[in-house]
């Protein structure tokens, strides 16, 4: 058994190699299945966000060469391109990775709630797979667990800072009044969401939700009294638009440097605000070279977050210590577990020399034998058959010169050293 977590994330890659390193929700269970039959995993689950894409395996042992070897080649990357970005953990290490991911502490904006969630659906998405078992499957409720115990012991979530608090927090910087602004946000998933109830926190005077089917846009466009349009639509809500966020799982930019400076054009050159929070992007990068559009990925939100996360660094070593106790916890019931078979294979064992002795006696009593008599060898018969085996092997052992056996035999078996027999002289 050997766990192992690998991937790269906004502290180790550029959003452009994190964009070509992206699984799209589409892709992830032929991914996985793929992953366990190209490398030694048993096990396996995939997370992919805007800010990293991980692999978490249990294989019979660590193959970190292989599984980058797969993950650059599924994605059509150079091997020493992905190799020089990702980061490998093992064991203890990568079970206190996962949590440390789970509870925030590994995120771009320290405790932000939304990876939990993340997490909960990569292992979601491994259970239809077929890639999770008991092993990994144990791990990833230990994870959840842990998580939960930050969110509630400790003050990492308590203040609203995440990439959508971040994204509007710039905004308001370039706008300094919000209530005259329109805001035309692209996707409907979470961030967006998180994005909607900010600007509308914010009394922004008008919220547009683009997404590529209808319903899914006027389900959150309800919750904040905004108007949904579909993806066609954009240009024409561009022109009316100050605010642009965008979030969608798209492979193909969504907004290209055309449109927007038609829209310009239009507004008579009124500035825009735009964010990519989207891996890969939403907007082409070109539309950030136009006079009058100021347009910020996820990378560029750095300054901003860290300004915002002043409130949530006392938290985070209690976090850090409820990590470390949580994967410490796991790691000791997990070694506990691996004893279960042997614990079950030596009782069956002692059931059996018990019950094969039992008979014995029982044949004993039934042709005429004294009851003293046949408890007597009842006791004698079961005692040297139970210590037959420990015996032989620890002479073995001992003449192989395993000296380090005996001492644990004298653990294993409670043996007092003042009381037991000693060797003659």
């Amino acid at each position: 058994m050997a766990f192992l977590a690998l991937g790269i994330n906004h502290k180790t890659a550029s959003v452009d190699v994190r964009e070509r390193v992206a699984f799209t929700p589409e892709q992830l269970v032929e991914a996985l299945q793929q992953l366990c039959l190209r490398t030694e995993s048993r096990e396996a689950a995939i997370l992919s966000t805007c800010n990293r894409s991980e692999l978490y395996l249990e294989q019979d042992s660590l193959t970190a060469d292989a599984v980058l070897a797969w993950l650059a080649d599924y994605h059509q990357l150079s091997l020493e391109e992905l190799r020089a970005c990702a980061y490998v953990h093992q064991d203890d290490s990568a079970v206190r990775h996962m949590m440390r991911v789970a509870s925030g502490l590994d995120s771009m904006v320290l405790g932000e709630p939304q990876i939990l969630g993340q997490m909960k659906s990569a292992y979601a998405v491994a259970r239809e797979a077929g890639t999770v078992g008991p092993l990994l499957g144990r791990l990833f409720q230990a994870t959840f667990s842990t998580a939960k115990l930050v969110r509630t012991d400790t003050a990492i979530g308590e203040n609203p800072v995440s990439v959508a608090f971040a994204a509007v927090s710039l905004a308001k910087q370039i706008f300094s009044d919000l209530h005259r602004s329109q805001a035309l946000l692209i996707g409907a998933g979470e961030t967006i969401t998180l994005v909607a109830r900010h600007l509308h926190e914010q009394g922004v005077k008008r919220i547009v939700v683009a997404n590529r089917t209808l319903e899914r846009a006027s389900q959150l466009a309800e919750q904040f009294g905004a108007h949904a349009v579909l993806l066609a639509e954009i240009p024409h809500e561009l022109v009316n638009s100050d605010i642009v966020i965008s979030s969608t799982a798209s492979q193909l930019p969504i907004l290209g440097k055309g449109a927007v400076e038609s829209a310009l054009r239009l507004r008579k050159h009124k500035p825009i605000f735009m964010v990519d929070i989207a891996v890969p992007r939403d907007i082409e990068p070109e539309v950030g070279e136009l006079d009058d559009v100021y347009l910020y990925s996820v990378d560029d939100l750095h300054e901003v977050i860290a300004e915002n996360l002043k409130s949530r660094q006392g938290a985070a070593q209690a976090a850090e210590e409820l990590v470390a106790a949580g994967a410490d916890d796991f790691m000791l019931r997990l070694r506990e577990l691996a004893a279960v078979d042997v614990l079950k294979a030596y009782r069956q064992q002692a059931e059996r020399l018990r019950d094969e002795e039992l008979a014995k006696a029982q044949r004993l009593l039934a042709n005429g034998n004294s009851a003293d008599e046949v408890l007597a060898l009842l006791a004698r018969g079961l005692t040297n058959k139970l210590l037959h085996a420990p015996s032989v092997q620890l002479k073995k052992l001992s003449a192989d010169g395993r000296i380090d056996a005996l001492a644990v035999a004298q653990e294993l078996f409670a043996l007092d050293e003042g009381t037991t027999d000693k060797p003659p002289q």
